[in-house]
């Protein structure tokens, strides 16, 4: 069983930086995509980053989504247990719940390709 645990989520101005993080203890993501998504009540989670960490064969590599990706930057930890994702220049339309996903194939940015979810971070921003 894999756990995902988020936090660094909070409140800040528009124009403020919050860098979330997803702790898996005792997991590696290895062989494993890892990836942000956001929700808004009413609306469906967005996929917002992806990373994945390479097999050998292939590079590790990540993807941002077009929204956001002048703002917005995947990086993970060297023991491969914790995935960050860094936001700069926040606008009130970033205000969502933050969740962390694990999973290992299918396109990086629908929610159905992956097994494992955390509870969510909230951010928000006020204008």
């Amino acid at each position: 069983q894999v756990t995902l645990v988020e936090s660094g989520g909070g409140s800040v101005q528009a124009g403020g930086s919050l860098t979330l993080s997803c702790a898996s203890p005792g997991f590696t993501y290895t062989l494993t995509r890892m990836a942000w998504f956001r929700q808004v009540p009413g609306k469906e989670r967005e996929g917002v980053a992806a990373f994945w960490p390479g097999d050998g064969q292939s590079a590790e590599m990540s993807q941002v989504a077009d929204s956001v990706k002048e703002r917005f930057t995947i990086s993970h930890g060297s023991a491969k247990n914790t995935v960050y994702l860094q936001m700069t220049s926040l606008n009130p339309e970033d205000t969502a719940m933050y969740y962390c996903a694990a999973g290992s194939a299918g396109p990086w940015f629908l929610p159905d390709e992956y097994s494992y979810w955390g509870k969510g971070t909230q951010v928000t921003v006020s204008s």
